[in-house]
């Protein structure tokens, strides 16, 4: 997943800015963003598109030396054999190394699914804010 909040093109966007928390770009408890991420199959922006991660995220920690931010997102697959599927993801995600989040249903190939996500940060930049996220997903469907 590539979250990227720099210009030219930012694929999630702040749209309440909370207060001044942190100096680190975009992680002030209360931001939310609206998220239109590319899922690709490899952490390169090139890597083969195979759907968009759309929703939201807000950042629910106060505390900046314990970032934690509340993510709701659908895993929107546009290619292969999911095409027209979708997973439903909501969670806390408490940046640390590996994060679990829960699946709490899909529709079309995945409907009524239930599984979990591993997710890792591949990279992340302090000065831009933009991350690149691999998602590992378990799913019962």
């Amino acid at each position: 997943m590539h979250d990227k909040i720099s210009n030219p093109i930012a694929t999630a966007v702040r749209v309440i800015e909370g207060p001044q928390t942190s100096s680190a770009p975009g992680i002030n408890f209360g931001d939310i963003y609206a998220v239109d991420d590319p899922l690709t199959t490899g952490p390169s922006p090139s890597s083969p598109l195979v759907g968009r991660a759309q929703g939201f995220s807000a950042m629910a920690s106060q505390d900046p030396a314990a970032v934690a931010l509340l993510l709701t997102v659908n895993l929107v697959f546009t290619e292969g054999e999911y095409k027209g599927s979708t997973l439903a993801i909501l969670s806390r995600d408490a940046i640390s190394p590996v994060r679990e989040l829960p699946v709490v249903g899909g529709s079309g190939a995945f409907r009524l699914a239930r599984g979990y996500v591993l997710m890792k940060t591949y990279s992340f930049s302090q000065t831009l804010g933009d991350a690149i996220l691999e998602w590992d997903v378990y799913v019962m469907h």
